[in-house]
């Protein structure tokens, strides 16, 4: 990739919803601390046409992941009213945010509190309070209905358990014809995994609706852990932020992880799992891929939730995922920071 390129990447972010027609999306969530970074670089792009932020358990329960969900983004409409920006404060005030799935198809659920505290995003906005919601459609059911009236124009970006897109398409079995793309993050394919020797935790929780989803015949790219173990977040990175309104938040719902990550690894970072998937989808440029086969392991005792990848063909069997397999690193987190600073 030349530098040139490298920099476009970097910086096109914030202006790209500006240049060309900002893409209508579904982001899916599960909110701990790097779904919520993925809510700020979604929101503040200017990539997106944001027709709603679905919430599914998780990281954490689906009540908090709906509450995380709804207080990063009245963080985000404080932060265009600080900066005069009337209009944008009320686009992101009216961005609906719709729970989903409060528990896995068949599974127990299965949260990761020791990653990202018990609120999900280590406690930042511990104290922030916000009215109750009012009661909506659940989430799978929404985005059928919406899908539908827009056929072949919506991308989902789903960077949590793929349950309530599985739901989405147990009522709706046409549905991969009528969505334009999937984008999501989890799995790996070529190192071990976070939750189990084998298996990344999305997939993990929920690997039938994982396997459901990777089998309906999507459009899809999975962003795993092959690449966004490399895209890290560190302490210099937003010390090099300075006084950006945001700042204190994403210092504050990433430092918990950042010494979690510090006793396991050796150095403070946070890995951005979910604003990379982000990232991809706001420019295919800033990653790598390779169409493989790829399925969901649902029935072993040592290797449940494992994504398997044909790398081979020996399987015989047309290729179903994009896999992200390389990105730029850099590239990627001088965006992130540009545009959460704009």
């Amino acid at each position: 990739m030349t530098e040139t390129r490298a920099e476009e990447i970097a910086t096109g972010a914030a202006e790209t919803g500006s240049l060309q027609p900002r893409t209508p999306i579904f982001l899916d969530v599960d909110t701990g601390v790097d779904d919520a970074l993925a809510i700020m670089l979604a929101v503040k792009s200017g990539a997106f046409d944001l027709l709603g932020i679905t919430t599914v358990n998780g990281n954490v329960s689906l009540s908090q992941a709906t509450l995380n969900t709804r207080k990063v983004l009245h963080v985000l409409v404080e932060e265009a009213k600080q900066k005069g920006r009337a209009e944008e404060a009320e686009l992101i005030a009216n961005i609906p945010v719709i729970p989903g799935a409060d528990r896995p198809l068949r599974r127990p659920q299965y949260f990761e509190h020791r990653v990202h505290g018990n609120d999900g995003i280590g406690g930042a906005l511990a104290d922030l309070e916000l009215p109750p919601m009012r009661a909506s459609k659940q989430a799978a059911l929404i985005m059928v209905e919406t899908i539908k009236e827009r056929p072949g124009e919506i991308t989902l970006i789903m960077t949590g358990p793929l349950t309530n897109l599985a739901l989405a398409l147990r009522a709706c079995p046409e549905l991969p014809t009528l969505v334009k793309e999937v984008i999501f993050m989890g799995g790996v394919v070529t190192s071990f995994g976070n939750v189990t020797p084998t298996a990344e935790y999305n997939i993990y929780v929920d690997p039938e609706a994982a396997r459901n989803v990777l089998q309906a015949g999507f459009n899809i790219t999975m962003v795993g852990l092959d690449v966004t173990r490399r895209a890290l977040l560190t302490r210099d990175h937003i010390e090099s932020m300075g006084d950006a309104p945001l700042a204190p938040l994403v210092y504050d719902c990433t430092r918990d992880y950042m010494d979690m990550y510090a006793k396991r690894y050796g150095h403070p970072a946070c890995a951005m799992h979910d604003p990379f998937a982000v990232a991809v989808a706001i420019d295919r440029a800033v990653a790598t891929t390779e169409h493989l086969y790829v399925d969901v392991e649902v029935n072993s005792n040592l290797c449940d939730g494992q994504t398997v990848a044909d790398f081979q063909g020996r399987w015989n069997k047309e290729p179903n995922v994009h896999v992200c397999m390389d990105l730029n690193q850099e590239a990627f987190i001088e965006r992130f920071l540009h545009v959460l600073q704009r």
